[in-house]
């Protein structure tokens, strides 16, 4: 795809530290506590069902290339999702527990989805880190600071461009398929109802406003003339349920 961004880094690097950041994570249980996907098997079909309806729209430039392999993290306290580079999703109980219907999920989803395939991770931690230090951890040098970028990817702050050009993919990739493709701004609408603006709240950390965001996600399926209307509450209301040991 065509962009402005400085990112240096090839595809397969994006797969390859995608690879040792989802792995720095997996070993890490204490600070993500990932739900087993044997036990928990309906509600990973079932996010896995999600993620492959907005693949399967055929909108995500790296839908072969990319993995899209999904975990859940159990902390009911975070409200946030973040797809690491290379396509590994996490999404937080608490996330899933705070929104009401599938096709919220699936805006949130796909604003995610949007960070890894235009690839704003590693562009940002370009800039962050600089090229020879992040070269030097894909060639397996600088292993001692893997943690410390893990940790960052989790909590990267993208900027206020990144965040505008993911709403507006998360938006283009939810329209060829069944779902409201502006669902995600009725999770931000929620969000600014209920006080939780903040920034440490990841979705807010950056600019713009959160109002600005509601308003330009919805033109931005108005402009794609988008005509799912999809929500799924019942099957979510299910999901849910199936989260609870």
């Amino acid at each position: 795809p065509d962009d402005n961004s400085i990112n240096i880094f090839t595809i397969q690097d994006d797969k390859n530290l995608g690879i040792q950041v989802r792995n720095e994570i997996l070993s890490n249980p204490a600070e993500y506590p990932l739900l087993d996907s044997v036990q928990y098997k309906p509600a990973y079909d079932y996010l896995r069902s999600i993620v492959s309806t907005i693949l399967n729209g055929n909108k995500v430039f790296y839908k072969d290339e990319f993995e899209w392999t999904t975990y859940i993290i159990r902390d009911d306290q975070t409200l946030n999702a973040f797809c690491v580079p290379g396509g590994y999703i996490f999404v937080y109980t608490g996330l899933i527990k705070y929104l009401d219907a599938e096709d919220q999920l699936a805006g949130v989803l796909g604003h995610e989805i949007a960070h890894a395939d235009r690839r704003h991770s590693t562009d940002q931690m370009t800039k962050q880190y600089g090229i020879e230090t992040l070269l030097g951890i894909l060639l397996g040098e600088n292993q001692g600071q893997l943690a410390t970028i893990a940790a960052n990817v989790v909590l990267l702050k993208y900027s206020r461009d990144a965040e505008r050009e993911a709403d507006k993919y998360g938006v283009s990739y939810l329209c060829p398929t069944i779902y409201n493709a502006d669902a995600s701004s009725i999770f931000f609408e929620k969000l600014l109802q209920d006080g939780s603006v903040s920034e440490e709240n990841s979705f807010f950390s950056t600019h713009p406003s959160p109002d600005e965001r509601v308003q330009s996600i919805r033109n931005e399926k108005n402009s794609l003339g988008c005509a799912g209307t999809s929500s799924n509450d019942a099957a979510y209301q299910n999901f849910k349920n199936n989260l609870i040991p």
